[in-house]
């Protein structure tokens, strides 16, 4: 999930890397320019760092945080999420009813239309998920509908598909359409902001190639333009049915290739919005910037996974040796030295934003991800050791701090240890290169894993990353009891299903397979010429609330 756009940052997200995809280079074509009075065609408009997204954007093949960007500000699904609580609530649906938690109804609001002026349908919303989840379409966000009944049909392993239109969707009228799921989820209305699940026009089917190249949505703006490398333009979209009409007259995405120079422009006023600042500029943003600076909590957890698969790191043994490394690491020194408040010590597998929602749970970690030198090296000497003596930290370093944190955490372990090279760091120069590694079971020793959410509850922080055979289940993590409880929890209300869920993640902090290490805050800077600049709990600017003076 995205989390990783979301979320391990794989699929969903650990490929949704939430720092953005940025190498050290000059900015890009539409970086430095536009001034600090925004006239001519950027009057009213607001400029926002960017960078390119991996692919063209469209609603079921787009899981990374940039591309994200652009559908979240052009689409509408049947739900959106609040950009202050997270909390679920109806959009395009007037109503989504079930009476067995498997067999759902769903009837939408009339009068929402495509920036194109086309009405949409009930239809909109079953072909597209049709699409998106047929398997010749190669669409990375087929996952999400996996749930639906008839998704191994058109969705095989291997082979080719069986049908080309999942059986548990069926369209009843021009406002309403039926799902029946593979099995009872009592919170997957709660799923249905993500992305994936927007409507899709007429013209996406008719001509796919020239929608791609201009994307037709029925969200809060319209896509007028896009130069690779350069910018991407948007305006209000006349036919927005939604109550969250823009304040603003568009949005402008300028491309940059680093961060500093991002910043750099947001201080001379060329650029109006930069979210995710550069770490080393986060000690000083608030000075910098005169106060106007975010820093809040967002929907992403840090964590570095063990690869279950490798015999070293099975047994009982093995269990006591990562608890014992989960225990020398310093987690508040590394967040307060490196990321200067913008990172907390997690203590659960989920995030705070959950709080609200339901979810998170405050110190269920215990002893575990608490930072107790002793009682570290006492549990590694019971197992027996580090397999080999020493462990490997991997990651790629090519975006974000990773090389600066992942020194600091073996620097915690080597000091508490008392070995200098009882930790090591393994830097792999590229994402894709990182990717394929886990991806291929290539890893010996720790790795970087992390989150950000698809949607706000606690079952995307759960069952995606720890049910057996999950799609980002990187390390392979495999537990009958987990899988159990994850199933329960599915099929029971609401209520019932957050305690459930919590049961399964006490289970696998017990087995712990994957160390948390700290949530992560969304972070922004804005210019003196936008104001009403908030975060919402994904750490995406709400564009729909700015105003430019």
């Amino acid at each position: 999930m995205r989390g990783a756009t979301r979320v391990t940052w794989t699929g969903r997200a650990l490929a949704v890397a939430v720092t953005v995809a940025l190498t050290a280079t000059a900015c890009g074509g539409g970086g430095s320019g536009g001034g600090g009075g925004g006239g001519g065609s950027e009057a009213g408009v607001v400029r926002a760092f960017w960078t390119d997204p991996q692919r063209p954007v469209e609603p079921a093949n787009t899981n990374e945080v940039q591309g994200g960007k652009v559908l979240d500000m052009a689409f509408r699904g049947l739900k959106k999420y609040d950009p202050a609580t997270g909390k679920a609530e109806n959009a395009v649906a007037e109503s989504i009813t079930t009476s067995d938690q498997r067999n759902f109804t769903i009837k939408l609001k009339k009068g929402w239309k495509f920036s194109d002026g086309t009405a949409v349908t009930a239809k909109s919303f079953v072909d597209a998920w049709n699409y998106g989840a047929l398997v010749t379409n190669k669409q990375v966000n087929s996952y999400f509908f996996e749930y639906i009944d008839g998704y191994d049909d058109v969705h095989p392993d291997k082979g080719e598909p069986k049908a080309k239109k999942l059986s548990g969707l069926k369209v009843k009228d021009s406002h309403t359409f039926t799902v029946k799921l593979n099995q009872k989820f009592s919170l997957w209305p709660e799923t249905l902001g993500y992305v994936a699940y927007s409507p899709l026009p007429k013209k996406f089917f008719s001509d796919h190639d020239g929608w791609l190249k201009k994307p037709v949505g029925n969200g809060p703006y319209q896509v007028d333009s896009y130069t690779k490398g350069q910018v991407m333009k948007l305006s209000r979209n006349k036919h927005y049915a939604g109550q969250d009409k823009p304040r603003n007259k568009g949005v402008h995405l300028k491309v940059y290739t680093d961060q500093n120079t991002g910043y750099t422009d947001l201080q001379a006023g060329n650029l109006d919005v930069v979210d995710e600042l550069p770490a080393g500029q986060l000690k000083n943003a608030k000075k910098d910037l005169n106060g106007r600076y975010i820093n809040q909590p967002a929907g992403i957890l840090q964590t570095v996974s063990f690869p279950m698969y490798d015999k070293n790191w099975q047994g009982r043994k093995a269990n006591l040796v990562r608890r014992g490394l989960s225990m020398a690491i310093d987690r508040k020194e590394v967040t307060e030295k490196i990321y200067h408040g913008t990172r907390e010590p997690a203590t659960d597998l989920t995030s705070p934003v959950l709080k609200s929602a339901g979810g998170y749970k405050a110190g269920l970690c215990g002893e575990t991800c608490e930072f107790n030198p002793k009682r570290a090296k006492q549990l590694v000497k019971q197992g027996g050791g580090i397999p080999g003596g020493r462990i490997k930290l991997t990651s790629n370093v090519d975006t974000g701090s990773h090389r600066q944190w992942m020194e600091a955490v073996c620097n915690s372990i080597n000091h508490t240890l008392g070995k200098n090279n009882a930790c090591t760091v393994d830097p792999v120069p590229t994402f894709s290169e990182f990717r394929s590694n886990v991806s291929a079971k290539k890893m010996k020793g720790m790795f970087r894993t992390g989150w950000q959410m698809d949607y706000p509850l606690i079952q995307n922080f759960i069952q995606p990353i720890f049910y057996k055979d999950a799609s980002s289940n990187d390390s392979h993590f495999a537990d009958a009891e987990v899988d159990k409880l994850i199933d329960k929890a599915n099929s029971s209300d609401e209520a019932a299903a957050v305690t459930t869920f919590q049961q399964a993640e006490e289970l696998i902090l017990e087995k712990l397979p994957a160390i948390p290490l700290w949530y992560q805050n969304g972070n922004a800077g804005y210019s003196d010429r936008v104001s009403g600049v908030r975060l919402n709990p994904f750490s995406v600017p709400v564009f729909t609330d700015i105003k430019v003076k």
